[in-house]
């Protein structure tokens, strides 16, 4: 606009200092090796008018034509990029469909033109492990990896779940150790490293953020109670495996307060030493439990199989706070306490004690497990009562031919580890 402006003022100027000059025009001679001009003053203005005239008129022409070519590209890359959206879209809802090879090829080739190349290819990466395609899935990964960098947490993520979707534990270990050295509070990075943990039985590794994990909200109290339960379980049993006694005493003194007056976990600690054979150091733990329970707190059933296994040298002690408890015992209880009481006085070889406890056993049907008759009818025998010994066995007889004209149930009673009888010739 300022050009034009210029141009026409320029002109205006001319055209009216024209006549004035009209007598003292002037005199312009440009003289070159071969040709002389010769003009007026007037005429040399206008000429000049002139040439800045042609020149702006052809820079407008040159610009309008460089300016629809933009255009034209820009019409073209915004077309490209609504069909990416589009059929990315297209894509996604495909992939939601389970049809993972539509979903790939309509993610996986509007990569380039889309708005977040990176998410195509995670996503195109995902739909070709969905359909069991490594190669291709490994392939989006490493072009994502190219466009957003090695320490793209998204990038890394995403691998770490196809890795793990691969079933490569190892790598998606080492993978999981790196994001967590990225972001250890991303609920992402925790629930995969959970998983990973939790799958390769990396339970030190995994013992190391449970803190992390239940500050983050990621998972129920229920899920997480059973997720720690896990983890010091498989604790025990890897101090168990490689260090033997010694060291699960050794590791179990070591940890913190919480943990060793954590009840459960003490009494996998109990079932552990017995695993060992270690009944002396089963029996002082088993004896803190029944010192530490109030008078109306229950006992676990696994804290009364634990005592079914004991064979202590001497179980005196037990045996009183035992006894004190099954005399005060609902009858919830009385079944799992006369159980264990009825093993104590076996291994003592009081026989007539034993016959009552399991007396009161076999009064609860309900409750009884698969080596309960065969331990009743022993002591019944001990006792010198075959009368009750008999009974119990076709009790027994007529309970299973019974059960053999019904469906088959999943037995859900737990079992003891042992053989009744067997812990009895030990004793002897």
């Amino acid at each position: 606009m300022f050009r034009v402006l210029f141009l026409m003022i320029a002109l205006l100027a001319g055209l009216i200092a024209g006549p004035y000059l009209s007598g003292q025009q002037g005199y312009v001679r440009v003289e070159t090796a071969n040709t002389v001009y010769e003009m007026s003053l007037t005429t040399l203005v206008i000429l000049f008018v002139v040439a800045l005239a042609v020149i702006y008129t052809l820079e407008w022409i040159v610009t309008r034509f460089f300016r629809l070519s933009s255009n034209t590209y820009n019409w073209f890359s915004r077309r490209k990029r609504v069909k990416a959206q589009r059929q990315t879209l297209e894509g996604l809802m495909k992939m939601n469909e389970g049809d993972y090879a539509k979903a790939e090829k309509l993610i996986g080739k509007n990569a380039k033109h889309s708005a977040e190349p990176v998410l195509n290819l995670i996503k195109a990466a995902e739909a070709a492990q969905q359909r069991g395609d490594e190669f291709s899935a490994n392939r989006y990964l490493i072009e994502a990896t190219e466009l957003a960098g090695s320490d793209n947490l998204l990038v890394e993520i995403a691998r770490t779940r196809i890795l793990l979707q691969q079933n490569k534990l190892p790598a998606a270990r080492s993978s999981v150790d790196s994001l967590l050295e990225m972001s250890d509070r991303n609920k992402e990075v925790l629930k995969l490293a959970a998983e990973i943990y939790s799958r390769s039985k990396a339970y030190q590794a995994l013992d190391g953020i449970l803190d992390l994990i239940e500050g983050s909200g990621l998972f129920s109290a229920e899920e997480f109670k059973a997720l720690q339960q896990e983890t010091e379980n498989g604790l025990l049993d890897e101090k168990m495996n490689e260090e033997g006694v010694e060291g699960l005493l050794a590791w179990w003194e070591a940890q913190p307060r919480r943990r060793r007056n954590d009840l459960e976990l003490k009494t996998a600690l109990i079932q552990r030493l017995i695993d060992c054979n270690d009944h002396e150091s089963a029996y002082e733990f088993t004896l803190e439990i029944m010192k530490k329970l109030g008078d109306n707190t229950p006992i676990s059933p696994e804290l009364c199989t634990q005592i079914t296994r004991l064979q202590a040298e001497d179980n005196s002690k037990l045996l009183k706070l035992v006894e004190k408890r099954a005399k005060r015992a609902d009858e919830s209880q009385r079944c799992c306490l006369n159980r264990a009481l009825g093993y104590l006085y076996v291994r003592n070889n009081d026989f007539a004690k034993a016959a009552e406890a399991f007396k009161e056993v076999t009064a609860c049907p309900t409750q009884l497990q698969p080596n309960d008759v065969m331990m009743a009818s022993y002591v019944f025998e001990q006792a010198g009562d075959k009368e009750a010994a008999e009974k119990i066995r076709q009790d027994s007889l007529k309970s299973a031919m019974s059960i053999q004209d019904k469906p088959p149930e999943i037995q859900t009673e737990p079992k003891t580890d042992e053989e009744p009888t067997a812990l009895i010739a030990k004793r002897d």
